[in-house]
């Protein structure tokens, strides 16, 4: 997959990822092998679950390279997740593994 350009606002680059159609929830796995987060495709939570799965798709997998880029595509709510620790916690999980936190498998489940 192609990675997109990131630009300032998220509602534009949601717009160029692939659709959530079908994707009933994202997991997100460690090292062991245990899901440490869910995402489900519910209102609310909707976006996350196109920025995740399209990381998945263009990334392969949670590490800090992937975690910087989707900070980028998440665009102005990113400002937003780091003044307001907790908000966001999808975003939150992104600046911990671009951080250095240890990276995540991300399975794509459908539904």
């Amino acid at each position: 997959m192609i990675r997109i350009e990131p630009g300032a606002s998220f509602k534009d680059n949601l717009q160029q990822l692939p659709p959530i159609a079908g994707v009933a929830r994202i997991d997100l796995i460690d090292a062991q092998g245990a899901v440490v987060a869910t995402i489900p495709n519910a209102p609310g939570k909707q976006g996350s679950v196109a920025v995740y799965q399209y990381l998945r798709r263009a990334f392969g997998r949670l590490d800090a390279e992937a975690a910087a880029h989707g900070l980028a595509v998440f665009g102005e709510i990113t400002a937003d997740a780091r003044a307001q620790p907790g908000a966001h916690p999808n975003i939150d999980r992104l600046i911990d593994v671009a951080d250095g936190a240890p990276a995540l498998e991300i399975a794509v489940i459908a539904g």
